[in-house]
Parts: structure tokens; sequence; C-alpha cells
């Protein structure tokens, strides 16, 4: 007997399983509380001599002299053009920076935390 030779049906393509989205989280809605002013940065300082040319003689607290600080070298033009990271001193910063001509931003905290108390 001879066989037939019978064409093999190529098996059907597999499709590739669909990626299940996975189901959003539920978010948890979390109480929030009023958030607290730590009463270290709230207490008003007096300023020095030095300081009170530039930003005044009033006592004011140390987030508020960082402020003032920044708004005299932004109102005068005194961050450096190039390296914005440095402070050009003017007659009155001079006197505050010790008589540095440039100070970095990053060293102004410490020059003010000398200023204030």
């Amino acid at each position: 007997m001879a066989k037939k030779a019978t064409k093999k049906k190529a098996a059907p393509k597999k499709k590739a399983a669909a990626k299940k989205k996975a189901a959003p989280k539920k978010k948890v809605a979390k109480k929030k509380s009023a958030r607290k002013p730590n009463a270290a940065f709230m207490k008003a300082l007096a300023p020095s001599a030095t300081l009170a040319n530039v930003i005044g003689a009033n006592s004011l607290p140390r987030t508020e002299a960082v402020k003032k600080i920044w708004g005299y070298i932004k109102k005068n033009g005194l961050q450096d053009k190039k390296n914005r990271r440095m402070i050009n001193a003017d007659a009155k910063l001079n006197a505050l920076f010790g008589g540095k001509n440039q100070v970095s931003m990053f060293d102004l905290a410490k020059i003010l935390s000398k200023h204030l108390k």
C-alpha cells in the first residue's frame, strides 16, 4: 500500500501573551498634620553692627536674615556672572565677609552665624 504524502499544516502562530495591566493601587489618604516650624529657626536674633549696615538693626530670625542678605545681593548684582555660586563683595559686604572680595554662597550661612546673637 502506498502511503499518500500529506502536507502538514503549519502550527498556528502563538499570539504574544498580552501583558496584564496591574490594577491601580489605591492611595491611602494620610492624615496631614500641620507642619510646625522649628523654634530654633524662628528665634529672633540681634545682628552685629556690620550685619546691621546691610539688613537693618531690627532683631529677626536667621531665615529672614538670609533672605535679606540675598535680596541685597540680587538688588546690587553682586552674584558673579561666570560662576553663579560666588558672591562678589561691595564695601558693605567686604566688612561682613572679613575682608574677602569673593565668598561662596555655601559659606554665607557660616558667615552670618558669626554676626547673629
